[in-house]
């Protein structure tokens, strides 16, 4: 395979069991590291049989070697939909469809099904990243896909996306930043006197329904916590019509190789459990990853996966909370709107004109509804 740089000898593996595991997070720890790049958390999601080519994630694992050295790393996926991503580009696939083209297979380097931003592309320093960027392309144009794509990436993979001319799309998430808030009422006393009564009313609700909270952390998360939480967390996408992404053995491999980077919250009322929500923990922000309920409560969503999840990490001294796509809501709650980014790669050449134009009208839309989302700020104006 053609490679940017002779100096790297590029090996494309069929499953993260093929890559080394110390090498690879060793390369991840340089690049900041997320919970959610970890080998650990890449091979439970494929050997759990969540993300396989089964279920439309084929792996292809892009590395580049010096010797017996991982020079640079990242996940390529080989995508037959574009579910699980939360990046859209539903309308991309059906314009190539309206002119008899094939949209999918697609190449994709994200987490599958997790919207959390951070590095993509793991490497040494700027130049292997940059030879990574090129031989993820060159395996695309060998490949024939129509396209590829690089989602919720950090400042230095959009910046090696860039200098190879790959086109950025802008998405908004929102998060929470801890301002030193000695407490939850300290953090309270920093909103507005609307969004204050406001989340005292909801806490109000639950505790007047009855329920009550509790947490884990990491190993002491007992085997049948986790077997609640994923009663909870199935019964959510099945109400919704579809079957959970994630497998109970993805979570059970999550409780052995990496229990440090989760924190549950359980619910309960009488005494017997009713709701839990999962948080992803790592360095000192927060995730917020799953939830579900057995019972309703009015405003029990909130509680769990906002203020148990936001009072932790005020006790805890954690610097942000993080939660996951989309959700203007969460502004109530203090999560202040914050841009992610995303680079694509279109082969053909007319539609990457069209998304071109697309994507630099959908930009100026997205500093205006970031513009107008930061008018409404919850907090107090000083």
């Amino acid at each position: 395979m053609p490679n940017h740089s002779k100096d790297y000898v590029t090996r494309v593996l069929r499953a993260p069991s093929q890559a080394d595991a110390a090498q690879w997070n060793s390369l991840l720890a340089q690049a900041g590291g997320s919970p959610f790049m970890r080998h650990e958390y890449l091979a439970a999601l494929h050997d759990s049989g969540s993300a396989t080519a089964m279920s439309g994630w084929d792996a292809h694992f892009v590395t580049l070697w010096q010797g017996d050295t991982l020079q640079a790393a990242c996940p390529l996926y080989l995508k037959a939909h574009s579910s699980g991503e939360y990046v859209f580009d539903w309308a991309w696939a059906n314009a190539y469809q309206q002119h008899g083209l094939r949209y999918y297979p697609k190449a994709l380097t994200a987490v599958p099904f997790t919207p959390v931003p951070g590095p993509r592309l793991l490497a040494r320093d700027a130049q292997a990243r940059a030879a990574l960027v090129g031989a993820v392309l060159d395996w695309c144009r060998q490949k024939k896909v129509s396209s590829f794509h690089m989602l919720f990436a950090d400042d230095a993979d959009i910046e090696a996306c860039a200098a190879s001319e790959l086109m950025l799309r802008h998405t908004v998430q929102f998060h929470w930043t801890n301002a030193g808030y000695a407490d939850f009422d300290a953090f309270l006393a920093s909103l507005s006197q609307e969004k204050r009564k406001k989340i005292r009313q909801e806490r109000r609700k639950v505790a007047e329904g009855g329920v009550t909270f509790r947490h884990a952390e990491g190993s002491a998360i007992t085997e049948a916590q986790w077997d609640f939480f994923y009663r909870c967390y199935e019964r959510t996408y099945l109400e919704h019509g579809n079957a959970p992404y994630l497998t109970r053995d993805f979570f059970q491999r999550m409780a052995a190789t990496m229990p440090e980077n989760w924190l549950l919250f359980i619910a309960e009322r009488d005494g017997q459990p009713i709701a839990s929500s999962l948080i992803g923990i790592g360095g000192q922000v927060a995730y917020g990853r799953y939830w579900g309920a057995l019972e309703r409560v009015d405003c029990l969503h909130f509680e769990a996966c906002y203020y148990q999840p936001l009072a932790w990490c005020i006790a805890k001294g954690f610097q942000r909370f993080e939660g996951g796509a989309q959700g203007e809501h969460k502004m109530a709650r203090a999560l202040m709107p914050v841009k992610t980014t995303s680079a694509h790669w279109l082969a053909h050449p007319a539609f990457a004109d069209a998304v071109e134009k697309f994507l630099e009208r959908e930009g100026r839309g997205i500093e205006s509804y970031v513009e107008h989302l930061e008018e409404r700020s919850p907090f107090r104006q000083s």
